[in-house]
């Protein structure tokens, strides 16, 4: 299990600009982080910092102080919700919730059954063998976030996970994801949903890609 996600004086550059700068900051386990701000402010790239999908082009970003690989194998340990889903279209949905295991190894029957149980979990069991591009915005995100979060990864990262949602399904998804951090893990979320936001342990806000203020939810 991840103990601590540390970032350290990152700074991400792209097309001339600073999408971040100068960022430090540290996520235990067991703690629930909001990052949030206005769009463009770089709460995605925060995020996918935090996730080993993205290198910072100055600083570093450790896990439990050693810098943060990002081979496939590193990749493993985290859950990602990305906002666009970032899921396979021509695929089920139980077939996308099932990649994580597939890629970690796990065998065929309990790959099957845990990805049933996950898609249950966010109230889409009924939609288990419906093609992703079948499915409406707020299924989908409900896939990805199944996904995210089967195999229990060590750290759950959810970029506007509740955006397409319905009240009732948000409060189900979000359940979801503070359980995460009450069974120990870390919880990322880059939300500007203040329910999101309210109910994390900590919220980091950034304005132009810097730190505006920190505190606890």
């Amino acid at each position: 299990m991840i103990r601590e996600i540390r970032l350290e004086h990152v700074t991400v550059s792209a097309g001339g600009r600073e999408i971040l700068k100068d960022i430090s900051l540290l996520i235990r386990a067991g703690e629930s982080l909001a990052i949030t701000g206005p769009s463009g402010s770089g709460k995605t790239t925060l995020l996918l910092l935090a996730a080993g999908l993205q290198l910072p082009s100055q600083g570093r970003v450790l896990v439990d102080g050693e810098p943060l690989a990002t081979d496939d194998r590193s990749r493993q340990r985290f859950g990602v919700v990305l906002q666009n889903h970032g899921l396979v279209a021509v695929l089920t949905a139980a077939e996308n919730v099932a990649l994580p295991l597939q890629a970690r190894g796990v065998n065929a029957g309990d790959v099957h059954s845990a990805s049933l149980a996950k898609l249950a979990e966010v109230g889409l069991r009924g939609a288990a063998d419906s093609l992703v591009q079948d499915l409406s915005g707020g299924q989908q995100q409900r896939v990805a976030v199944a996904r995210a979060l089967v195999g229990a990864p060590d750290a759950v990262m959810a970029d506007e996970p509740t955006s397409e949602l319905v009240a009732e399904q948000r409060k189900i998804i979000v359940e979801l994801l503070l359980q995460q951090a009450r069974d120990g893990r870390i919880l990322v979320v880059a939300s500007h949903d203040p329910e999101v936001v309210g109910a994390c342990d900590r919220t980091l806000r950034l304005v132009d890609g810097r730190q505006a203020e920190s505190h606890p939810g």
